[in-house]
Protein backbone atom coordinates (compact mmCIF):
# COMPACT_ATOMS: atom_id res chain seq x y z
CA UNK A 1 0.00 0.00 0.00
CA UNK A 2 1.02 3.63 -0.41
CA UNK A 3 3.51 5.19 1.99
CA UNK A 4 3.43 8.73 0.56
CA UNK A 5 3.72 11.78 2.85
CA UNK A 6 -0.07 12.29 2.62
CA UNK A 7 -1.62 8.80 2.81
CA UNK A 8 -4.74 8.32 0.76
CA UNK A 9 -6.64 6.87 3.74
CA UNK A 10 -6.00 9.92 5.91
CA UNK A 11 -6.73 12.22 3.00
CA UNK A 12 -10.20 10.79 2.43
CA UNK A 13 -11.25 9.86 5.93
CA UNK A 14 -10.70 11.93 9.03
CA UNK A 15 -9.40 10.12 12.09
CA UNK A 16 -12.65 9.56 13.91
CA UNK A 17 -11.68 7.81 17.14
CA UNK A 18 -9.14 7.39 19.88
CA UNK A 19 -8.81 3.89 21.25
CA UNK A 20 -10.42 5.04 24.52
CA UNK A 21 -13.63 5.89 22.65
CA UNK A 22 -14.10 2.61 20.82
CA UNK A 23 -16.55 1.19 23.35
CA UNK A 24 -19.07 3.75 22.09
CA UNK A 25 -18.69 2.55 18.49
CA UNK A 26 -19.63 -1.11 18.62
CA UNK A 27 -20.44 -2.43 15.13
CA UNK A 28 -19.48 0.90 13.58
CA UNK A 29 -16.70 1.74 11.15
CA UNK A 30 -13.81 3.79 12.56
CA UNK A 31 -10.46 5.17 11.45
CA UNK A 32 -7.56 4.81 13.87
CA UNK A 33 -4.06 6.23 13.72
CA UNK A 34 -1.14 5.14 15.87
CA UNK A 35 2.01 3.12 16.38
CA UNK A 36 2.46 -0.64 16.16
CA UNK A 37 2.89 -1.83 19.73
CA UNK A 38 3.12 -5.49 18.76
CA UNK A 39 2.26 -7.73 15.83
CA UNK A 40 1.74 -11.48 15.59
CA UNK A 41 0.80 -13.67 12.63
CA UNK A 42 -0.58 -17.02 13.80
CA UNK A 43 -1.70 -19.28 10.98
CA UNK A 44 -5.09 -18.13 9.77
CA UNK A 45 -5.29 -15.01 11.90
CA UNK A 46 -3.14 -11.90 12.37
CA UNK A 47 -3.08 -9.75 15.49
CA UNK A 48 -1.95 -6.14 15.63
CA UNK A 49 -1.79 -4.03 18.79
CA UNK A 50 -2.16 -0.38 17.81
CA UNK A 51 -1.22 2.35 20.32
CA UNK A 52 -2.29 5.99 20.38
CA UNK A 53 -2.32 8.69 23.05
CA UNK A 54 -5.19 7.07 24.92
CA UNK A 55 -4.11 3.45 24.99
CA UNK A 56 -3.81 0.20 23.03
CA UNK A 57 -6.44 -1.58 20.94
CA UNK A 58 -6.31 -4.99 19.31
CA UNK A 59 -6.77 -5.15 15.56
CA UNK A 60 -7.69 -8.72 14.57
CA UNK A 61 -7.48 -9.82 10.95
CA UNK A 62 -8.85 -13.35 10.25
CA UNK A 63 -8.14 -14.68 6.75
CA UNK A 64 -11.86 -15.23 6.28
CA UNK A 65 -12.76 -11.57 6.96
CA UNK A 66 -9.78 -9.28 6.22
CA UNK A 67 -8.77 -8.31 2.64
CA UNK A 68 -5.68 -10.07 1.29
CA UNK A 69 -3.78 -6.79 0.92
CA UNK A 70 -4.37 -5.97 4.60
CA UNK A 71 -3.06 -9.39 5.67
CA UNK A 72 0.00 -8.86 3.49
CA UNK A 73 0.68 -5.44 5.06
CA UNK A 74 0.33 -6.77 8.60
CA UNK A 75 2.80 -9.58 7.87
CA UNK A 76 5.42 -6.96 6.95
CA UNK A 77 4.94 -4.67 9.96
CA UNK A 78 7.40 -4.04 12.79
CA UNK A 79 7.15 -2.38 16.19
CA UNK A 80 6.72 1.42 16.07
CA UNK A 81 5.63 1.56 12.42
CA UNK A 82 3.02 4.33 12.13
CA UNK A 83 -0.33 3.39 10.58
CA UNK A 84 -3.83 4.35 9.67
CA UNK A 85 -6.37 1.56 10.04
CA UNK A 86 -9.99 1.55 8.92
CA UNK A 87 -12.20 -1.15 10.31
CA UNK A 88 -15.27 -2.22 12.24
CA UNK A 89 -15.46 -2.37 16.04
CA UNK A 90 -16.75 -5.72 17.37
CA UNK A 91 -17.02 -7.25 20.83
CA UNK A 92 -14.37 -9.75 21.90
CA UNK A 93 -14.01 -12.18 24.81
CA UNK A 94 -10.26 -12.39 24.31
CA UNK A 95 -9.11 -8.79 23.71
CA UNK A 96 -8.07 -6.86 26.83
CA UNK A 97 -10.59 -4.05 26.29
CA UNK A 98 -13.44 -6.43 25.45
CA UNK A 99 -13.49 -5.09 21.91
CA UNK A 100 -11.38 -5.40 18.79
CA UNK A 101 -11.26 -3.91 15.31
CA UNK A 102 -11.65 -6.01 12.16
CA UNK A 103 -9.62 -4.10 9.52
CA UNK A 104 -10.83 -3.33 6.01
CA UNK A 105 -7.98 -1.01 5.05
CA UNK A 106 -4.49 -0.33 6.38
CA UNK A 107 -1.98 2.30 5.35
CA UNK A 108 1.61 2.72 6.54
CA UNK A 109 2.55 6.34 7.26
CA UNK A 110 6.18 5.61 8.14
CA UNK A 111 8.28 2.59 8.98
CA UNK A 112 10.56 2.31 12.01
CA UNK A 113 14.12 1.17 11.50
CA UNK A 114 15.07 -2.17 13.04
CA UNK A 115 16.32 -3.25 15.46
CA UNK A 116 14.92 -0.73 17.97
CA UNK A 117 17.43 0.71 20.50
CA UNK A 118 14.97 -0.30 23.24
CA UNK A 119 11.65 -2.09 23.44
CA UNK A 120 8.81 0.27 24.50
CA UNK A 121 6.66 -2.72 25.45
CA UNK A 122 8.67 -3.05 28.65
CA UNK A 123 9.14 -6.79 28.22
CA UNK A 124 12.81 -6.42 29.13
CA UNK A 125 14.44 -4.58 32.04
CA UNK A 126 16.17 -1.71 30.28
CA UNK A 127 18.85 0.31 32.07
CA UNK A 128 17.79 3.85 33.00
CA UNK A 129 20.81 5.19 31.11
CA UNK A 130 19.59 3.53 27.90
CA UNK A 131 16.05 4.78 28.49
CA UNK A 132 17.32 8.34 28.86
CA UNK A 133 19.54 8.04 25.78
CA UNK A 134 16.50 6.97 23.74
CA UNK A 135 13.87 9.08 25.48
CA UNK A 136 11.72 9.33 22.34
CA UNK A 137 11.13 5.57 22.50
CA UNK A 138 10.98 5.41 26.28
CA UNK A 139 8.13 7.96 26.27
CA UNK A 140 6.11 5.41 24.30
CA UNK A 141 6.27 2.82 27.08
CA UNK A 142 3.15 2.58 29.21
CA UNK A 143 5.19 3.36 32.34
CA UNK A 144 6.82 6.57 31.09
CA UNK A 145 3.63 7.61 29.37
CA UNK A 146 1.79 7.32 32.70
CA UNK A 147 4.47 9.28 34.60
CA UNK A 148 4.31 12.28 32.30
CA UNK A 149 0.55 12.30 31.97
CA UNK A 150 0.45 12.52 35.77
CA UNK A 151 3.04 15.29 35.68
CA UNK A 152 0.85 17.17 33.22
CA UNK A 153 -2.08 16.78 35.63
CA UNK A 154 0.05 18.14 38.50
CA UNK A 155 0.83 21.26 36.45
CA UNK A 156 -2.80 21.62 35.40
CA UNK A 157 -3.99 21.36 39.01
CA UNK A 158 -1.42 23.97 40.09
CA UNK A 159 -2.53 26.51 37.51
CA UNK A 160 -6.22 25.86 38.07
CA UNK A 161 -5.89 26.14 41.84
CA UNK A 162 -4.20 29.55 41.78
CA UNK A 163 -6.08 31.07 38.86
CA UNK A 164 -9.30 30.18 40.66
CA UNK A 165 -8.00 32.09 43.69
CA UNK A 166 -7.14 35.12 41.55
CA UNK A 167 -3.35 34.84 41.66
CA UNK A 168 -1.60 36.43 38.68
CA UNK A 169 0.72 34.23 36.60
CA UNK A 170 4.11 35.90 36.05
CA UNK A 171 7.06 35.17 33.78
CA UNK A 172 10.36 35.97 35.55
CA UNK A 173 13.64 35.93 33.61
CA UNK A 174 16.14 33.07 33.79
CA UNK A 175 19.12 35.27 32.80
CA UNK A 176 20.15 37.38 35.78
CA UNK A 177 22.95 39.77 36.75
CA UNK A 178 23.67 38.40 40.24
CA UNK A 179 22.96 35.39 42.44
CA UNK A 180 19.33 34.90 43.44
CA UNK A 181 20.21 33.26 46.73
CA UNK A 182 23.95 33.70 47.13
CA UNK A 183 26.55 30.96 46.99
CA UNK A 184 28.76 29.78 44.17
CA UNK A 185 26.34 27.32 42.59
CA UNK A 186 25.78 29.41 39.47
CA UNK A 187 26.13 28.75 35.77
CA UNK A 188 27.75 31.81 34.24
CA UNK A 189 27.37 32.91 30.63
CA UNK A 190 28.66 35.70 28.42
CA UNK A 191 25.94 38.30 27.94
CA UNK A 192 27.32 40.63 25.27
CA UNK A 193 30.02 42.64 27.09
CA UNK A 194 28.84 41.56 30.55
CA UNK A 195 28.84 38.44 32.65
CA UNK A 196 25.45 37.00 33.54
CA UNK A 197 24.09 33.89 35.22
CA UNK A 198 21.30 31.35 34.88
CA UNK A 199 18.83 31.93 37.71
CA UNK A 200 18.97 29.68 40.77
CA UNK A 201 15.45 30.80 41.60
CA UNK A 202 12.77 33.30 40.50
CA UNK A 203 12.83 34.52 44.11
CA UNK A 204 13.80 38.16 43.72
CA UNK A 205 11.48 38.75 40.78
CA UNK A 206 8.42 37.08 42.26
CA UNK A 207 8.87 39.25 45.37
CA UNK A 208 9.01 42.38 43.25
CA UNK A 209 5.84 41.25 41.48
CA UNK A 210 4.05 40.31 44.70
CA UNK A 211 4.49 43.78 46.20
CA UNK A 212 2.72 45.16 43.14
CA UNK A 213 0.18 42.47 42.14
CA UNK A 214 -0.31 41.09 45.70
CA UNK A 215 -0.68 37.41 44.74
CA UNK A 216 1.43 35.78 42.01
CA UNK A 217 2.46 32.34 40.79
CA UNK A 218 4.85 30.99 38.19
CA UNK A 219 6.18 27.78 36.64
CA UNK A 220 9.79 28.34 35.66
CA UNK A 221 13.06 26.43 35.08
CA UNK A 222 15.90 27.05 37.54
CA UNK A 223 19.56 26.08 37.36
CA UNK A 224 22.06 25.07 40.04
CA UNK A 225 25.70 24.26 39.31
CA UNK A 226 25.98 21.62 42.03
CA UNK A 227 28.19 18.63 41.25
CA UNK A 228 25.84 16.17 42.91
CA UNK A 229 25.10 12.81 41.32
CA UNK A 230 22.27 11.78 43.61
CA UNK A 231 18.90 10.26 42.67
CA UNK A 232 17.09 13.35 44.03
CA UNK A 233 19.17 16.10 42.38
CA UNK A 234 19.40 17.65 38.91
CA UNK A 235 21.06 20.79 37.58
CA UNK A 236 17.94 22.02 35.79
CA UNK A 237 14.49 21.61 37.30
CA UNK A 238 11.04 23.19 37.07
CA UNK A 239 9.67 25.06 40.05
CA UNK A 240 6.05 25.86 40.83
CA UNK A 241 6.21 29.04 42.92
CA UNK A 242 3.86 31.45 44.63
CA UNK A 243 4.39 34.77 46.43
CA UNK A 244 1.75 36.64 48.39
CA UNK A 245 1.61 40.09 50.01
CA UNK A 246 -0.01 40.69 53.41
CA UNK A 247 0.87 37.06 54.24
CA UNK A 248 3.04 35.43 56.87
CA UNK A 249 4.83 32.10 56.73
CA UNK A 250 1.82 30.54 58.51
CA UNK A 251 -0.54 31.96 55.89
CA UNK A 252 1.32 30.51 52.92
CA UNK A 253 1.87 27.17 54.66
CA UNK A 254 -1.91 26.88 54.83
CA UNK A 255 -2.11 27.65 51.11
CA UNK A 256 0.59 25.07 50.39
CA UNK A 257 -1.07 22.23 52.30
CA UNK A 258 -4.40 23.05 50.65
CA UNK A 259 -2.78 22.91 47.23
CA UNK A 260 -0.95 19.63 47.91
CA UNK A 261 -4.19 18.03 49.11
CA UNK A 262 -5.98 19.39 46.02
CA UNK A 263 -3.21 18.11 43.72
CA UNK A 264 -3.29 14.60 45.20
CA UNK A 265 -7.09 14.55 44.89
CA UNK A 266 -6.92 15.72 41.25
CA UNK A 267 -4.39 13.01 40.33
CA UNK A 268 -6.38 10.33 42.16
CA UNK A 269 -9.57 11.27 40.32
CA UNK A 270 -8.23 11.90 36.82
CA UNK A 271 -5.26 9.53 36.58
CA UNK A 272 -6.52 6.32 38.16
CA UNK A 273 -5.51 4.26 35.12
CA UNK A 274 -2.00 5.77 35.07
CA UNK A 275 -1.54 5.17 38.81
CA UNK A 276 -2.63 1.55 38.33
CA UNK A 277 -0.05 1.09 35.55
CA UNK A 278 2.62 2.35 37.95
CA UNK A 279 1.39 0.20 40.83
CA UNK A 280 0.66 3.25 42.97
CA UNK A 281 -1.98 3.65 45.67
CA UNK A 282 -2.14 7.40 46.20
CA UNK A 283 -3.62 8.16 49.59
CA UNK A 284 -5.53 11.42 50.16
CA UNK A 285 -4.08 13.93 52.63
CA UNK A 286 -5.84 14.93 55.82
CA UNK A 287 -5.46 18.60 56.79
CA UNK A 288 -4.02 20.38 58.62
CA UNK A 289 -0.59 18.80 58.22
CA UNK A 290 1.54 18.29 61.30
CA UNK A 291 4.14 20.99 62.13
CA UNK A 292 7.48 19.82 63.58
CA UNK A 293 10.03 22.35 64.82
CA UNK A 294 13.56 22.02 63.45
CA UNK A 295 14.96 21.53 66.97
CA UNK A 296 12.37 18.81 67.63
CA UNK A 297 13.36 17.04 64.41
CA UNK A 298 17.04 17.12 65.42
CA UNK A 299 16.21 15.61 68.82
CA UNK A 300 14.08 12.87 67.21
CA UNK A 301 16.95 11.91 64.92
CA UNK A 302 19.49 11.94 67.74
CA UNK A 303 17.32 9.61 69.82
CA UNK A 304 17.11 7.26 66.84
CA UNK A 305 20.91 7.04 66.67
CA UNK A 306 21.64 9.67 63.98
CA UNK A 307 24.69 11.88 64.38
CA UNK A 308 23.39 15.39 63.79
CA UNK A 309 24.08 18.71 65.47
CA UNK A 310 21.82 21.72 65.78
CA UNK A 311 22.58 24.02 62.82
CA UNK A 312 23.14 21.18 60.34
CA UNK A 313 20.86 20.61 57.37
CA UNK A 314 19.21 17.22 56.95
CA UNK A 315 20.49 14.65 54.48
CA UNK A 316 18.01 12.86 52.22
CA UNK A 317 18.49 9.71 54.29
CA UNK A 318 17.64 11.66 57.44
CA UNK A 319 14.54 13.14 55.78
CA UNK A 320 13.33 9.62 54.99
CA UNK A 321 14.08 8.45 58.51
CA UNK A 322 12.34 11.48 60.00
CA UNK A 323 9.22 10.73 57.97
CA UNK A 324 9.11 7.30 59.56
CA UNK A 325 9.61 8.76 63.03
CA UNK A 326 6.86 11.35 62.53
CA UNK A 327 4.59 8.71 61.01
CA UNK A 328 2.96 11.05 58.50
CA UNK A 329 2.83 11.00 54.69
CA UNK A 330 3.34 14.77 54.68
CA UNK A 331 4.39 17.27 57.34
CA UNK A 332 6.08 20.65 57.79
CA UNK A 333 9.41 21.40 59.44
CA UNK A 334 9.35 24.94 60.85
CA UNK A 335 11.43 27.42 62.87
CA UNK A 336 14.73 26.83 61.07
CA UNK A 337 18.09 28.24 62.23
CA UNK A 338 18.66 31.59 60.53
CA UNK A 339 22.05 30.56 59.11
CA UNK A 340 20.54 27.64 57.18
CA UNK A 341 18.18 29.76 55.09
CA UNK A 342 18.70 32.40 52.39
CA UNK A 343 19.39 36.07 53.16
CA UNK A 344 15.81 37.11 52.47
CA UNK A 345 14.30 34.89 55.23
CA UNK A 346 12.62 36.97 57.94
CA UNK A 347 14.42 36.50 61.30
CA UNK A 348 12.43 35.74 64.41
CA UNK A 349 12.76 38.08 67.41
CA UNK A 350 15.29 35.68 68.99
CA UNK A 351 17.75 36.51 66.19
CA UNK A 352 18.65 32.83 65.89
CA UNK A 353 15.75 31.28 64.00
CA UNK A 354 13.70 32.45 61.03
CA UNK A 355 10.20 32.18 59.65
CA UNK A 356 11.02 29.31 57.29
CA UNK A 357 9.51 25.92 56.55
CA UNK A 358 10.07 22.79 54.50
CA UNK A 359 7.35 20.39 53.35
CA UNK A 360 8.32 16.73 53.54
CA UNK A 361 6.19 14.49 51.34
CA UNK A 362 6.71 10.74 51.23
CA UNK A 363 10.11 11.11 52.90
CA UNK A 364 11.52 13.87 50.70
CA UNK A 365 11.58 17.65 50.86
CA UNK A 366 9.42 18.74 47.91
CA UNK A 367 8.85 22.38 48.90
CA UNK A 368 10.38 25.13 51.00
CA UNK A 369 9.34 28.67 51.81
CA UNK A 370 9.72 31.64 54.13
CA UNK A 371 8.25 34.91 55.14
CA UNK A 372 10.50 37.41 53.35
CA UNK A 373 12.27 40.50 54.60
CA UNK A 374 10.47 43.60 53.29
CA UNK A 375 12.61 46.21 55.11
CA UNK A 376 15.57 47.54 53.07
CA UNK A 377 17.85 48.15 56.07
CA UNK A 378 17.32 44.60 57.37
CA UNK A 379 17.85 43.16 53.89
CA UNK A 380 21.19 44.96 53.57
CA UNK A 381 22.19 43.70 57.00
CA UNK A 382 21.33 40.10 56.11
CA UNK A 383 23.12 40.31 52.74
CA UNK A 384 26.29 41.41 54.54
CA UNK A 385 25.86 38.65 57.15
CA UNK A 386 25.81 36.11 54.29
CA UNK A 387 29.00 37.59 52.80
CA UNK A 388 27.16 39.13 49.83
CA UNK A 389 27.67 42.62 48.44
CA UNK A 390 24.45 44.68 48.72
CA UNK A 391 25.55 46.71 45.67
CA UNK A 392 24.99 43.60 43.54
CA UNK A 393 21.36 43.53 44.73
CA UNK A 394 20.64 47.26 44.43
CA UNK A 395 17.58 47.03 42.15
CA UNK A 396 16.14 44.32 44.38
CA UNK A 397 16.69 46.21 47.65
CA UNK A 398 15.46 49.48 46.12
CA UNK A 399 12.16 47.78 45.18
CA UNK A 400 11.24 47.71 48.89
CA UNK A 401 11.82 51.43 49.46
CA UNK A 402 8.53 52.56 47.94
CA UNK A 403 5.76 50.85 49.85
CA UNK A 404 6.39 47.14 50.41
CA UNK A 405 3.96 45.05 52.49
CA UNK A 406 5.15 42.04 54.42
CA UNK A 407 4.94 38.95 52.21
CA UNK A 408 5.74 35.25 52.01
CA UNK A 409 5.95 32.45 49.49
CA UNK A 410 7.21 29.00 48.59
CA UNK A 411 8.34 26.81 45.73
CA UNK A 412 7.61 23.19 44.83
CA UNK A 413 10.02 21.09 42.78
CA UNK A 414 7.84 19.71 39.99
CA UNK A 415 10.08 16.74 39.28
CA UNK A 416 10.45 15.84 42.96
CA UNK A 417 6.71 15.95 43.50
CA UNK A 418 6.16 13.86 40.35
CA UNK A 419 8.78 11.39 41.53
CA UNK A 420 7.01 10.86 44.84
CA UNK A 421 3.46 10.77 43.48
CA UNK A 422 4.45 8.20 40.85
CA UNK A 423 6.60 6.15 43.23
CA UNK A 424 9.85 6.48 41.29
CA UNK A 425 13.27 6.00 42.91
CA UNK A 426 15.24 8.37 40.68
CA UNK A 427 14.23 11.93 39.78
CA UNK A 428 15.48 11.38 36.23
CA UNK A 429 12.55 9.03 35.63
CA UNK A 430 10.23 11.95 36.42
CA UNK A 431 12.13 14.45 34.22
CA UNK A 432 11.49 14.53 30.50
CA UNK A 433 15.02 15.46 29.44
CA UNK A 434 17.26 15.40 32.55
CA UNK A 435 20.20 17.76 32.88
CA UNK A 436 22.84 16.69 35.35
CA UNK A 437 26.62 16.74 35.66
CA UNK A 438 27.00 14.04 33.01
CA UNK A 439 23.98 14.53 30.76
CA UNK A 440 23.21 17.37 28.39
CA UNK A 441 21.65 15.32 25.54
CA UNK A 442 19.19 14.49 24.13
Amino acid sequence: MSTHAKPSLSAHLKRTHLTSQLGESLNKEVVLAGWVHDVRVLGGISFLLLRDMSGIVQVTAPKAKAPAEVLKEIAGLHQEDVLFVRGTVVSSKIAKRGIEVIPSELEVVSRAETPLPLDPRGVQNTLLETRLNWRVLDFRSEESNAIFKIQSKILESFREFFIERRYVEIQPPVIIASASEGGAELFSLKYFEKEAYLAQSPQLYKQMCAISFEKVFTVVPIFRAEKFEQPTHLNEVRQMDIEESFATDADVMKVLEEFIAHCVKAVRESSAEELKRLGQDLDPLSLPLKRIQYSEAVNMLRKSGEEIEYGMDFSKTQERKLAGLVGKKAFFMVEWPLELKAFYAMPNPDGKTCRAFDLIYSGLEVSSGTQRIHLPSLLISRLKAKGLNPDNFKSYVDAFRYGAPYHAGWSIGLERLTMKITGRENIREATMFPRDRNRITP
